[in-house]
């Protein structure tokens, strides 16, 4: 019987994607790492019945390091990891210059040799070797990691790599059925990525740390001054708000206000000129209205309004709306995202498309959550009337939006508000826009307009389903043009303008995503980065204010 080894990125996902191609009937045995098991079953690929044997590395299994130059030791997510030895350890002992030339080379650190070890004793007897990593571009990386490991035991084994979103039996199926060519270029990409953070941000980090420990021995000593590509342009956003904020000057204003009480209804009239910042032209204009006030409705209209439902969710809007609806940081959202995923809830979570195509079947997604006591009953509305998507115009040509892929109610915590905002989400997003009807009556006071807006709420549709959305009634008298009257009130009221607020985590992602700086798998990573540098701080309503090292590292630039 042919030998198929099959990898995936973790072991969770090498668990569930064994349960679904052996229908939970795997024998499960031990890896030589003891978090990285081995799932074995029978399954027929490509109409061959062949012995799987799934199993899994922890990210990435291979990492730059400077030639001849390296200790073994970790860094969270990679299986291999850089550490100086020789000329290249001791910082004082080599031009930080020389780590732009040094060459670099890829090894495996000793706590992750276990994994590798592993690898190579299950491709001795395997004919087959098929990638089933994250089908993203670190993915791919990972991937030929792998094969790399695989092919130096095996160099005749055969190759192939699983192209899915999503851990559910129908795209499991169509990962098995349409086995492609793993994807070098993606690959390459990466590790010259790899390869730019290594040489600049060494060679910068050795450079500032010891010119800013010489010159600041009592207070930098023993202080890691690190240095990212993706690192300081985040921090650089923290600080130029915050700089925008300690400059900005206070200006004083003065607006005019008229009240009118009619049928019972407290109506207050916005002042067309909005405000004026001299107080002598206010007044007068004050003046005048108190001298003749007599109102007369001048236009009303009345116009059909909706309120627009989400789009698809992406990576980043995920993150966004997490932080500021969920209170849950984006770091711990990714985290409890790609749990969900790898045990079976939702879709790849770190997509940057946010437009599902027709291939979908948004029906039997639907479907799935009917059952739920809290939206089924939603859900089967959107079922009868039929899924309508909301689309955005981004894809990544990889993954679909974030949604759910089957239903479940065993989740607690904020595992459980993820997967429900999800949900939500996906519901609201295939359902339709909430309706209303708006009416607008400007009224002319001693030739000064002002303006009165009421909203009456004809259909919620989404809404009902969206907490995380609000449109609120406001009721308004019955004005017909040409009336008039007396206001209750007209008022002078005086106001300063306010700073711009300080950066919130969603704030600084959207900047993130706008400048290009980082990707959606990489975003919280660099903003955790920047506060456990103490870089910044983050203040208990959630704003970022950068410490006195963050502002002395952006303004010393």
């Amino acid at each position: 019987m042919v030998k198929v080894l099959n990898v995936a990125e973790k072991n969770d996902a090498a668990k569930s994607i064994a349960e679904v191609m052996s229908r939970g009937r795997f024998n499960r045995r031990e890896g030589l790492s003891k978090f990285n098991k081995l799932y074995e079953f029978e399954y027929m690929l490509r109409n061959q019945k062949c012995n799987m044997v799934m199993t899994s590395v922890s990210g990435h299994l291979l990492a730059l390091e400077f030639i001849g130059q390296y200790k073994n030791c970790s860094v969270s997510g990679h299986l291999l990891a850089l550490e100086f030895v020789g000329q290249y350890k001791n910082w004082r002992g080599c031009s930080p210059v020389s780590l732009f030339d040094a060459q670099v080379e890829k090894y495996c650190p000793e706590n992750y040799i276990d994994i590798k070890r592993t690898l190579e004793r299950e491709v001795r007897g395997a004919q087959i070797l098929v990638i089933w990593t994250d089908c993203d571009r670190e993915g791919e990386n990972i991937g030929f990691e792998v094969i790399q490991v695989c092919k130096a035991v095996k160099p005749d084994i055969k190759v192939f790599r699983a192209k899915f979103s999503e851990i559910t039996p129908q795209a499991i199926q169509r990962a098995c059925d349409n086995l492609l060519q793993p994807d070098s270029r993606v690959s390459d990409a990466v590790d010259v990525r790899q390869e730019l953070d290594l040489r600049i941000g060494a060679a910068f980090t050795r450079f500032q740390t010891l010119r800013l420990q010489k010159i600041f021995p009592n207070v930098l000593a023993d202080q890691l001054i690190s240095y990212g590509s993706c690192q300081f342009p985040t921090l650089g956003f923290v600080v130029e708000r915050y700089k925008q904020v300690q400059a900005f000057m206070p200006e004083a204003f003065w607006k005019l206000r008229v009240g009118y009480k009619k049928d019972e209804i407290d109506v207050e009239f916005t002042w067309k000129r909005n405000r004026l910042f001299d107080y002598m032209s206010c007044f007068v204009l004050y003046e005048q209205c108190l001298e003749s006030p007599l109102a007369k409705v001048v236009d009303t209209k009345g116009r059909s309004k909706s309120k627009w439902r989400p789009q698809a969710l992406d990576t980043v809007e995920l993150e966004k709306i997490a932080s500021r609806k969920l209170r849950i940081n984006a770091k711990e959202t990714m985290r409890i995202a790609e749990k969900l995923y790898t045990n079976g809830f939702i879709s790849y979570p770190r997509t940057e498309t946010n437009m599902f195509t027709k291939e979908i079947n948004l029906a039997s997604l639907v479907e799935a959550q009917t059952r739920d006591p809290n939206w089924g009953g939603f859900a089967q509305g959107v079922l009868e009337r039929g899924p309508n998507p909301r689309n955005g115009t981004k894809t990544d040509n990889a993954h679909p939006p974030i949604h759910p892929t089957k239903y479940t109610d065993n989740l607690q915590g904020d595992e459980k508000r993820v997967y429900e905002f999800v949900v939500r989400h996906f519901l609201a997003c295939v359902s339709q826009d909430a309706q209303g009807f708006e009416t607008t009556v400007e009224i002319n006071v001693a030739e000064e307009r002002f303006t009165a807006q009421g909203l009456m709420i004809t259909a919620r549709n989404y809404l009902d389903v969206y907490p995380y959305d609000k449109w609120n009634a406001k009721e308004i008298p019955v004005f017909d043009k040409g009336d008039e009257f007396e206001p209750t009130s007209i008022d002078m009221k005086c106001g300063e303008t306010a700073p711009p607020p300080l950066l919130n985590e969603a704030d600084l992602i959207a900047l993130m995503d706008k400048h290009g700086i980082g990707t959606d798998a990489t975003h919280a990573e660099h903003i955790e980065t920047i506060k456990t540098r103490n870089y910044v701080g983050v203040r208990p309503d959630g704003r970022f204010v950068p410490g006195q090292l963050g502002m002395g590292l952006v303004e010393g630039k």
